[in-house]
């Protein structure tokens, strides 16, 4: 048995004894719109209750996809304004953090140790776990690949920048090369510097940086 299609704006959907209930809040007032249908055949309640399951799934699905992306974004504007504030207030990047050693140095310390330090933003991800158990490990797993590919990214730039493909200009090389301490606080994307309005874009590539010996993207100090 077919239903009707009255096309209205389902909510919910409850079963009692195979009775099928669609709830539409197409009218108006607090309380919805209640129409009722009667399967008279299992079929007929197998098959709309299989797809109710299925659009709860893709549903949850995609939350935990945006949720992955959103906390992915997070860390980065996190780390973004870390950075800066080591360069706005000495006491925070010279005696707290020392960031202003790392500049005078111009090298870093390996992926593996990178992450480790990055990987601080991750407790932020965990107040997600009081929404639900797996939207929080979406959350947490989006800040971690980050603090993953920005240790890589950081990496990458102090040793073959040119690998740097997926931003037009190497941020983070250019904020050491040129001893930038108002310009490029990104370390693995330039997205908040255009945000913010502290992208400072320069002719980076020149003849030392092309004369450099071939290396993968993978080798580099891990």
């Amino acid at each position: 048995m077919y239903l009707t299609d009255r096309r209205k704006a389902i909510v919910q959907i409850s079963y009692t004894n195979k009775r099928i209930v669609f709830a539409s809040t197409t009218q108006q007032g607090s309380n919805p719109t209640v129409l009722d249908y009667f399967c008279v055949s299992s079929d007929c309640y197998n098959s709309v209750r299989a797809q109710y399951i299925k659009l709860l799934f893709k549903i949850e699905l995609m939350l935990l996809i945006l949720t992955f992306i959103l906390s992915f974004v997070f860390a980065s504007f996190v780390e973004y304004w870390l950075h800066r504030m080591m360069h706005i207030f000495p006491r925070f990047g010279r005696d707290i953090v020392p960031h202003y050693e790392h500049h005078r140095e111009n090298t870093a310390n390996g992926v593996l140790q990178e992450f480790r330090d990055y990987a601080l933003v991750v407790p932020l991800s965990l107040l997600a776990l009081f929404i639900s158990i797996p939207v929080g490990t979406s959350a947490v797993a989006g800040s971690i690949v980050y603090a993953a590919f920005s240790a890589y990214a950081h990496q990458l730039q102090h040793e073959n920048p040119t690998k740097c493909v997926w931003m037009k200009m190497p941020v983070h090389y250019v904020h050491h090369k040129y001893n930038q301490w108002e310009h490029n606080f990104g370390l693995a994307v330039d997205w908040w510097d255009r945000v913010f309005g502290t992208y400072k874009a320069v002719d980076w590539l020149t003849e030392s940086e092309l004369q450099q010996a071939y290396k993968g993207y993978w080798q580099i100090k891990w």
